[in-house]
């Protein structure tokens, strides 16, 4: 595969290290294929080296199959558990960092050829869509236009625009010290460390802090170390981490509260939240 070209890098976000934002695969240049939209299926190894943050012509659905997937925008992480999405429009500068061993399907889909969100967002996959990635990612890149796996492509972008979101992101600001906060938070999540004391650590009142956080991220303090837990958690579960171990890294005191807060956040414990997005694999068909 050809190596995609970098176009101009948001310096801000280049200078933000955040962990596991590493590439372990042969990335894909979708614009040298003419076609509406087309499928790859990508499987990673182990962590090779760092992926640049990059843009398009065309817009990018990435779908995990087994393991995970965290995408880097300007607007923040977006995370992606098995059987869920992420939506990358044409354009965005973002980064895809796969989970090690993983399995993902990436679309790349020609802006005029589906009125998909102008913004990045997560999406929930149906069983019919997740066939039809799959069944396209088998054929050739470049298929006849007035083929059968031409029309495959077209049902595919039907059911694409009927598909509800997610919000599986954790807002960015641009400013360096929101973008410090997170990168520390990221490789320590289970820093339990107080308002009060992370306002000291950047030199700003707990007032001052707490306004700045809300008014880049939109949201809480504590609304928002509970986003980037949430994403942690998926990330780590998905990849096979126990509950258990992901409650300690997290600095929960026992698991049943760290269940707990996933409960109350996302609707359902842990457990079923991964076991109702792994009929995936089980029902995925050979190539």
């Amino acid at each position: 595969m050809n190596t995609f070209p970098i176009t101009d890098i948001d310096h801000g976000l280049a200078r933000m290290v955040l962990p596991d934002l590493r590439i372990n695969y042969d990335p894909v240049d979708p614009d040298q294929f003419d076609r509406p939209i087309v499928s790859f299926c990508i499987e990673t190894g182990e962590d090779n080296d760092e992926l640049p943050l990059h843009s398009h012509k065309k817009g990018q659905l990435v779908v995990a199959s087994h393991g995970s997937v965290m995408c880097r925008s300007p607007n923040g992480l977006w995370i992606v558990p098995p059987q869920g999405a992420v939506w990358i429009p044409a354009g965005v500068m973002h980064s895809n960092c796969v989970s090690d061993n993983g399995k993902v399907y990436v679309v790349f889909i020609d802006p005029q050829a589906s009125m998909l969100p102008s913004t990045c967002c997560t999406f929930t996959i149906s069983s019919l869509v997740r066939e039809l990635i799959h069944r396209l990612a088998v054929f050739p890149p470049l298929y006849p236009l007035d083929g059968p796996t031409s029309r495959l492509g077209r049902v595919l972008l039907d059911e694409l625009v009927q598909m509800s979101t997610e919000q599986m992101y954790l807002p960015i600001s641009t400013d360096s010290r929101l973008q410090q906060l997170a990168t520390s938070l990221l490789n320590d999540p289970g820093d339990r460390s107080t308002i009060e004391e992370l306002a000291a650590r950047y030199a700003m009142s707990v007032r001052t802090f707490a306004r700045l956080v809300l008014k880049e991220t939109g949201m809480t303090f504590g609304r928002w170390r509970q986003r980037l837990h949430i994403m942690v958690a998926l990330q780590r579960l998905s990849a096979g981490s126990s509950v258990q171990a992901v409650s300690l890294d997290l600095g929960y005191e026992t698991p049943s509260a760290f269940i707990t807060m996933f409960k109350k956040t996302m609707g359902k414990s842990p457990r079923r939240f991964l076991a109702e997005r792994s009929g995936f694999a089980a029902r995925e068909p050979s190539a």
